[in-house]
């Protein structure tokens, strides 16, 4: 894959990932979307505590020890791609907390499990994503396409052992 085609990759995984954002999109009925809970209404003006646990940029380096590399390739932090508020626009209850891109995979991290349930059933007409508790693993950038089912399957279990305290 050439530089130009692979930019061109990842624009149009950017692209559709903010489009999953979108405040607009009236495709999606209610019943897809993430049920608030009476806390979270009452808690939507406050701002949102970061949930304990581990990051999109630390499950990238968890899973890339996890499966004996060093690094997934050129980790790089897109959460812009993901998150209206990054993006510098008003906040969206579907924006992402951090999106980091490797070579290898891309890790969705989310304020939820609700939340990244509603990515993965969203973006799984673009390609490979699994969800793993508030996380999503998708293989839709880059050389991410390379990337083996069983490597894939090796992921998904590194992440799930990562983040089993979580639960």
């Amino acid at each position: 894959m050439t530089r130009t085609t692979a930019a061109a990759a990842l624009c149009a995984a950017a692209l559709l990932a903010l489009t999953a954002c979108s405040s607009t999109d009236t495709t999606d009925t209610s019943a897809d979307k993430p049920k608030a809970t009476a806390t979270a209404k009452a808690s939507a003006s406050a701002k949102p505590a970061k949930p304990a646990g581990i990051t999109a940029k630390q499950a990238a380096a968890k899973l890339a020890d996890a499966t004996g590399v060093t690094t997934l390739g050129n980790p790089t932090d897109n959460t812009s791609f993901c998150s209206e508020k990054a993006a510098g626009k008003k906040p969206h209850k579907n924006d992402c907390r951090q999106l980091i891109t490797t070579d290898t995979v891309s890790v969705y991290e989310f304020p939820t499990s609700d939340v990244a349930r509603y990515w993965v059933k969203t973006m799984k007409k673009t390609g490979d994503w699994r969800q793993v508790n508030r996380f999503a693993l998708a293989w839709t950038a880059r050389d991410q396409s390379l990337t083996s089912d069983e490597r894939r399957a090796e992921l998904v279990k590194a992440l799930e052992k990562a983040t089993a305290a979580e639960s």
